[in-house]
Parts: C-alpha cells; sequence; structure tokens
C-alpha cells in the first residue's frame, strides 16, 4: 500500500489545518487536463454549505439512485478509509484501485504538489469517468469559491445553509461566507438555498443574478406541512411546485434533517425529469439514504436503551441541531445525560462547550493525536469553566469504555464534535445502526 501511503502523506487540512488549506484552481486544472479531463464525462450537482451539505448530497444521490442511475458521489472528510469519499451507489471506491490509480499518477501529483483534498477530489472525478456514472453529486470541502471541487460545472449548484464556521479563512461575517460559497454559482446554472439570514441571502440572489442563474430559495417553493418524528427516522407531508408528498418516510432524524431533505427532493424535482411523472424514486432514496448512499455518521442510533447516538456536528450550529433532537426523544428530567466530545482547534469549542452544559450534559474529553486538536486540559477547562461537570478524560475508547459502565436504560450518551470523534469508536458498536458489518465502512 505504498500508494496510498503517499497519498496520505500529502498536506492534509485534518492534520495540519490552514497551511495544508491550498485555495484555487490552477493545481485542479493541470491535475484533471493530464487525466483527460473525466469531470467532463458526466453531469453533475454541486453542493455547497456551513452544515448539511454531506447530507443533502447523500439524499440526492440515492433519490437519484433509485431513479436508476448509476451515481457517483464525493463527499468529505472520510470516517474510516479514503474511499469512502468517492462513492458509487453506495459503495466506496476499493484500496485496490486507488492503489493502482496513485501509483499511476504520482509523477503527477510529484510535479503538480497538491494537497491531500485536491490529489482525493481528482480521483474522485477520474474514478466516476471510469466507472462510467450517469450522475456525480459533488460536495464542497471548504467554502466554494476556491475549493477544488469548483472545478466542476453543475447543472445544479446547492447552497445549504450559512453560519460561522472557518471564519479565519472564509471571512468573520455571514455576508463574508456567503460570498463565498456563493463562488459556486455558474453562469446560467440553476441555484437553490436553503439559506435564512438576510445578509447571506442578498448575497446569494445578487450572485445569481450576477451570474444569470435562475435562483430557487426552498422556503418559496417548497412547503413542509408535518413532521412527525421517531428514533432514527420521521415522516414528512411536503407540497412543492409538481406535487403534494403525503407520509414521505425520512432515513433520518432531526429537524435539520428535514430541511435537507426538502433541498434534495426539489433537487431532485429540478434535475432528474424521471421523478416529475414518478415519485417513487423520492419516496425510496428518502426512506433508504443510508443503505443506499452509504451516509454514517448523522444521528445514528448505535444503541437504544440508554439511548446512544453518534453525530459528526463540529460546530455550535450543527451542535445545535442534534441537541435539538436528542430533546425528542430524551426530554431533559427523563435520565442522565453524558457526552463524549472533542473537537479541532479551528472549531468554536468553548460555545459547543457552554451548549453541552445548559443542555445538562456531563462530558468525557476525548482527546485525539491530531496537532490541530484541543487538549484534553483545555477542553476539560472550557467545561468547567462553563459550570459543567467532568466525567473523565482519555481516548475515545477509553470515555466509551468508562461511560457504559455508567449508564443506565433511561439515560442518553452524546458521542459527537468532529469526525475523528465518531471514527474513533469500536466498531462493534455500528452493528446496532446497520444490518453487517460490510456495511460500516
Amino acid at each position: 500500500m505504498e500508494a496510498l501511503r503517499y497519498l496520505l502523506s500529502l498536506p492534509r487540512f485534518a492534520d495540519q489545518g490552514r497551511t495544508a488549506y491550498r485555495p484555487g484552481l490552477a493545481r485542479m486544472e493541470a491535475l484533471l487536463a493530464a487525466m483527460g479531463c473525466p469531470h467532463q464525462a458526466y453531469p453533475c450537482v454541486h453542493i455547497a454549505g456551513t452544515n448539511g451539505k454531506g447530507s443533502t448530497a447523500s439524499l440526492l444521490a440515492a433519490i437519484a439512485q433509485a431513479a436508476g442511475y448509476r451515481v457517483g458521489l464525493h463527499t468529505s472528510p472520510h470516517l474510516w478509509e479514503v474511499g469512502e469519499r468517492m462513492r458509487i451507489n453506495g459503495v466506496p471506491a476499493s484500496a485496490a484501485w486507488l492503489e493502482r490509480a496513485v501509483a499511476r499518477y504520482r509523477p503527477l501529483f510529484e510535479r503538480v504538489q497538491p494537497s491531500f483534498f485536491e490529489a482525493t477530489v481528482a480521483l474522485s472525478l477520474l474514478y466516476f469517468a471510469e466507472q462510467q456514472v450517469d450522475l456525480a453529486v459533488v460536495e464542497v470541502g471548504l467554502g466554494g469559491r476556491l475549493d477544488a471541487t469548483n472545478i466542476v460545472h453543475p447543472r445544479l449548484a446547492i447552497i445549504t445553509s450559512i453560519g460561522l464556521d472557518h471564519t479565519d479563512i472564509l471571512g468573520g461575517t455571514l455576508a463574508a461566507i456567503a460570498r463565498e460559497k456563493a463562488g459556486i454559482i455558474k453562469p446560467g446554472v440553476p441555484v437553490l438555498t436553503a439559506a435564512q439570514q438576510p445578509d447571506a441571502l442578498k448575497v446569494i440572489r445578487q450572485t445569481a443574478a450576477r451570474q444569470q442563474a435562475p435562483f430557487h430559495h426552498l422556503r418559496d417553493e417548497v412547503h413542509l406541512e408535518a413532521a412527525v418524528p421517531a428514533v432514527s427516522r420521521m415522516r414528512l407531508t411536503v407540497r412543492t411546485p409538481v406535487r403534494r408528498y403525503v407520509d414521505l418516510e425520512l432515513g433520518l432524524s432531526g429537524p435539520h434533517q428535514a430541511t435537507n431533505a426538502l433541498l434534495a427532493l426539489r433537487a431532485a424535482e429540478l434535475t432528474l425529469p424521471e421523478v416529475l411523472d414518478d415519485p417513487r424514486p423520492i419516496w425510496q432514496g428518502l426512506r433508504d439514504v443510508k443503505r443506499l448512499s452509504g451516509l454514517r455518521g448523522r444521528f445514528d442510533v448505535l444503541q437504544t436503551h440508554p439511548l446512544i447516538v453518534a453525530d459528526v456536528a463540529h460546530n455550535p450550529d450543527g451542535l445545535a441541531a442534534v441537541l435539538k433532537t436528542v430533546d425528542q426523544f430524551h426530554p431533559p428530567g427523563t435520565g442522565r445525560r453524558y457526552a463524549l466530545w472533542g473537537a479541532l482547534r479551528d472549531k468554536d469549542a468553548p460555545t459547543m462547550a457552554r451548549q453541552l452544559v445548559q443542555a445538562g450534559f456531563a462530558v468525557y474529553v476525548a482527546a485525539f493525536e491530531n496537532p490541530r486538536a484541543w487538549s484534553a486540559v483545555e477542553l476539560v477547562a472550557l467545561v468547567q469553566q462553563a459550570g459543567g461537570q467532568v466525567v473523565g478524560a482519555g481516548t475515545v475508547r477509553d470515555g466509551w469504555h468508562l461511560l457504559q459502565q455508567r449508564l443506565d436504560a433511561s439515560d442518553v450518551l452524546l458521542i459527537t464534535g468532529s469526525h475523528q470523534v465518531v471514527a474513533a469508536l469500536p466498531p462493534v458498536l455500528w452493528l446496532h445502526a446497520y444490518a453487517s458489518p460490510a456495511q460500516i465502512g
């Protein structure tokens, strides 16, 4: 696996932060030109946003797959294997394919000097071309305007939400961040957004007008008439310009996932002619999103009594959505609340610590080997400063083994804060949420 080791040795934002961030498209243009411009071999949908873009991408990919498309799905970061970043009909690229592709293009990588993210985006687009996908759904990594994925020319651009994240790179205001996200809007290409804040929405509208791109605002076109929550899923009644959908089943939990589902539904209506006449792919895609797309780490219920949930929420907006969902199924006062939590240094850990404490969680601080991570000592101090109880500090697995001994049937354990926290859980925990070990990765 020498080639894979080389790939993992490239500058990685997950490990090095801003020093590994290489904005601009010159390297991507060089890589893809040398690969034969694989990104021009199939249509795609491009998705940016602060939160929800991975779920929205997975939901849309699942609907397209249910409609009979062979669907490539590029998302990041991965939980366990690099191949998760490039899935076809939910199945990650094999390590053998990656090994061959990296070995073949290593001289090109050494000449162009891409980051790890740029290299994996190029490999995703190459893989989709080689596998002859009918459609690719491509999630932005960071921002949009200067992101490596902005090399694609989509049939639809989606901007899910705008929040304060990566402010050191994208800017300190919602308008500045929206400007970067809106950079994925191409001339004449329709754009669909769920953004709500007036400052952010104004920027997106203005960018669309400047690019003569048809503008679709979710709130204006799609109406959620009813949402009935349940653990691991919910039922939705939705009205769109095409039809009224009664009692749709969504295989994800939380009000935020309802919004993501509406975005994916409307995106399917705008890009997949098949669903205009036959709504069955929408029903199947929303219901079976985890199986069809391979989506993991979004309010995954690993156990019900006690309630054990894993979610990769890594900023205050994302954590707020998860905590709201926990409240639906485990109201305050029902039992004790524990959180197994860690965070990377470019995230607003002080605010997240306050959120957990205010929601009544006692916290086990998870430290992991990453130079970008907040240290255990720092996170302990943040929880204590917020007036919360720290029940321990150590590795994710240490925290899991300690907390499982404390849990009663009426308690809840939330495992959150980072993809790296969720990825470090013992694999056996995922067998409750997924039918077989093969579905875990």
